[in-house]
């Protein structure tokens, strides 16, 4: 008997490519990357990759062994952006934010691998509006790129389980190669996928050959590694249980948020339920959101054993590449139909609208309050003002000095001969603050017993609850020497002491 045409028109509509959803989502990630691009101050790691990016394409090569602790890739397309659009929000950050975007279609092919359109719609809503994911598309740094080409990789990686065909084995090891190149830390992600197919890829030949050529990537990337290692790399002071803990709050609600408490109770239920749901998937989703949400825990549990042995690298940032993969299995289970075929009541699209409705307004929080977002050297930086003649800078922490430098060109380290100077600038911000914390400014530090410092009396203190300035100033220009003004600082840590020209 032949179908009726309400039939014809239902199974059509089934079958028709479900591009507009998947559209909007892109334009939403867009415009929660790109709108608030330049609203959060950078940090002092993305001014490193802007005083990298200054330089000529070769010098910026030869001081990636000493001044970074990452592959090339991403500092060479960041020196192309740099040239293309400037060293504003859009030419440092505008790399990430792309790099953000391309995500949420990479995680809708991964979630349609999985499971469908469904899986793939919530895999693709996850992404678009995921706090981490925002962050580190808002910052100069690899951690997006490294993201966005593990992702491709994963992808890949599943294409090939369905499809033996060995061109499909070589794409994968090309992207997998790159995500290398973008960050080592890749490599978490990228070692389960290479043991399972050479597990269970009918052509043995085919992934031993793209296993060779990814070895020999690694291979060409091991001098520079071993040249970066003693490169200070910042971590943070907690223990590794307290910092392992912190990844899955981190993974779902991004460093921080409002209702920071509630916030962590509410995304634990959230990952409960979806993985409740799960159980309901048909088997072969099951199946496949449980492989790709194990490659994303191999990635943790690796470096967390490289942590354990003393190797301590682990963070959120640091284990971001897993992040998809373990988002795509919630997301599987958020999708789960029940054994009529249809969805179990409406609970999993309601906690998926739940968790991005939590997700988007942290995000929003982010753009609109400072206590959210990044040290505020910015906002620092424009408190200073200007004066007419050259002044002196104490600013702690020292590492600080490259991102106000960013906001204040001309700042430049004082050497030991005298400057002549007729202000004194003690600087500081709040830092980042732990998890579910409010920043707080750091306390004054005294190296001698007085808060005045020789010739130049007692100071002037301005603040906000995001930065704090002491403000030395005579009537006439004296000499100054970096030893007596760093006696006075906001950390118990030595600052930089810097010279800014006058009418800067």
């Amino acid at each position: 008997m032949s179908a009726t045409a309400p039939d014809l028109t239902r199974e059509r509509s089934r079958e028709a490519p479900s591009w507009l959803p998947l559209a909007g989502l892109i334009v939403l990630a867009a415009l929660l990357r790109f709108s608030t691009l330049g609203v959060q101050s950078l940090w002092f790691d993305e001014a490193a990759t802007w005083e990298l990016t200054r330089l000529p394409l070769g010098d910026m090569l030869s001081a990636l062994p000493h001044r970074e602790s990452n592959p090339p890739l991403f500092y060479v397309l960041e020196w192309l952006t740099a040239r293309a659009f400037g060293d504003g929000a859009l030419g440092l950050r505008g790399l990430s934010a792309l790099a953000g975007t391309l995500l949420v279609p990479v995680a809708y092919g991964i979630g349609e691998r999985v499971g469908g359109r469904r899986v793939a719609f919530a895999a693709a809503a996850l992404v678009t509006v995921n706090p981490l994911l925002v962050w580190f598309s808002q910052e100069a740094r690899s951690y997006e790129l490294v993201a966005l080409l593990s992702g491709v990789a994963l992808l890949l990686f599943l294409h090939a389980l369905d499809d033996d065909r060995p061109r499909l084995l070589a794409w994968w090891a090309l992207a997998a190669a790159l995500a290398l190149c973008s960050h080592y830390f890749a490599c978490f992600v990228i070692a389960p996928q290479l043991a399972w197919l050479l597990w269970r890829h009918p052509r043995r030949r085919a992934v031993i050959a793209a296993a060779g050529a990814l070895a020999l990537v690694a291979l060409a990337l091991l001098p520079l590694l071993l040249a970066q290692r003693g490169n200070p790399y910042d971590i943070a002071g907690s223990a590794i249980a307290t910092r392992l803990l912190q990844v899955p709050k981190q993974f779902l609600l991004g460093y921080r948020g409002p209702l920071a408490v509630a916030s962590v109770v509410l995304g634990a239920l959230l990952i409960a339920a979806a993985l409740w749901l799960l159980r309901f998937a048909q088997r072969r989703t099951r199946e496949r959101a449980l492989l790709v949400g194990g490659i994303g825990l191999v990635g943790l549990l690796l470096q967390l054993c490289g942590a354990l042995a003393g190797a301590d690298y682990l963070n959120a940032r640091n284990l971001l590449p897993a992040l998809l993969p373990l988002a795509t299995t919630l997301a599987a289970g958020f999708a789960a139909r029940g054994p009529d075929g249809r969805l179990r009541g409406a609970l999993g699209p309601a906690l998926l609208t739940v968790l991005c409705a939590l997700s988007t307004a942290i995000v929003i929080a982010s753009a609109v309050d400072q206590q959210y977002r990044r040290p505020d050297w910015k906002g620092l930086a424009k408190a200073l003002g200007t004066t007419a003649g050259a002044r002196a800078i104490v600013i702690s922490p020292a590492n600080g000095e490259a991102a106000l430098r960013y906001y204040r060109r001309g700042l430049e380290r004082m050497g030991r001969d005298p400057v002549l100077v007729r202000e004194v600038d003690v600087v500081s911000v709040a830092g980042s603050g732990g998890p579910g914390e409010k920043p707080e400014l750091p306390r004054l530090h005294l190296g001698r017993t007085e808060l005045a410092l020789p010739g130049f009396g007692a100071p002037r203190r301005e603040q906000t609850d995001s930065w704090v300035i002491l403000r030395y100033r005579v009537p006439r220009p004296l000499p100054a020497v970096p030893d007596p003004l760093g006696a006075v600082r906001f950390s118990t840590l030595p600052p930089t002491v810097d010279v800014l020209p006058g009418g800067r």
